[in-house]
């Protein structure tokens, strides 16, 4: 019923990649949490696959969404550092 899923090699190395650049973009230390994953698309009309990342700063949570598998994220994807704020994250918290 439930199982592990492993990624490949591949997509091991770049959900590293946009994790390192998460970390550096938004000047995390190592005591942040940073997580990156490839997940299927959930609505219809939607890419099939889409990346997402979740990061933890200060006890807040943000989150970035692309609409694409993680090897095609590319740097030039990622949201430049002041836009933080508008990256939170506020779960089941809002509206």
């Amino acid at each position: 019923m439930f199982g592990r899923v492993v990624p490949s090699q591949e997509n091991l190395a770049c959900l590293e990649r946009v994790e390192g650049w998460t970390r550096s973009i938004f000047d995390l230390t190592s005591h942040d949490l940073v997580m990156v994953s490839q997940d299927p698309g959930r609505w219809p009309g939607f890419p099939p696959l889409q990346t997402t990342v979740l990061f933890w700063h200060e006890e807040e949570r943000f989150k970035i969404v692309f609409f694409k598998p993680v090897a095609e994220v590319q740097v030039a994807d990622m949201p430049l550092a002041w836009m933080r704020p508008a990256l939170r994250d506020f779960g089941d918290e809002c509206c």
